[in-house]
């Protein structure tokens, strides 16, 4: 890739200086999803007592209702192994979106920045299955009577609203590398080896 001035170390520097302070975006941010998280909770674990008793916060369409779920999310739940399963899936995952993060171009901050909120809210519900043989406290209870949503927490907004930014800017990212292929006379599906390289 070179410079319009002519000196190609110009660009990798910016692209370095770009990257950096990304990186740096991303670990506040996987950091704050954790620490919002994690203080929520114990939060929750103080003042809501007894668990599974509703606390109205907007009458009965948001409530705060301490449960602990020894499974993930939505009531996925797989007996008494469900702990140490969804221990080992957190970590594999985690390190899928580690290589991820480090596989985008310097430009993807956005998606950079949506890997990382996945990050946060992983490792917030990883945390909880670590310290508290129970499993994840959820408290977050929305719903209209008897109708009533599954009980999340923080992290669990985290990972949905980041994954959800991450399948759109995904998507985008992916129609605009089809057309700069097409652009380039490449046939779609075929790796861009000379992106790299310009």
């Amino acid at each position: 890739m070179s410079h319009p001035s002519g000196h190609p170390s110009a660009l990798s520097a910016s692209d370095a200086d770009t990257d950096r302070a990304t990186a740096r975006s991303a670990i506040a941010l996987v950091a704050g999803v954790v620490l919002i998280d994690q203080v929520t909770k114990v939060l929750a674990e103080r003042h809501l007592l007894p668990r599974h008793t509703p606390h109205d916060v907007i009458g009965e369409y948001l409530r705060f209702t301490l449960t602990y779920n020894p499974g993930a999310a939505f009531g996925m739940h797989l007996g008494d192994a469900s702990r140490w399963v969804f221990m080992v899936l957190t970590v594999l995952i985690v390190g899928f979106l580690v290589r991820l993060y480090r596989s985008l171009p310097s430009g993807e901050r956005p998606l950079k920045l949506a890997v990382a909120t996945v990050i946060g809210g992983a490792l917030g519900n990883f945390i909880d299955r670590v310290r508290n043989v129970e499993g994840v406290v959820d408290f977050i209870d929305v719903g209209v009577g008897d109708v009533r949503f599954w009980t999340f927490n923080i992290a669990d907004m985290a990972v949905s609203i980041g994954a959800a930014c991450l399948v759109l800017m995904l998507w985008r990212f992916e129609s605009r590398l089809h057309e700069e292929q097409q652009r380039q006379g490449v046939p779609a599906g075929t790796p861009e080896t000379g992106t790299a390289e310009r």
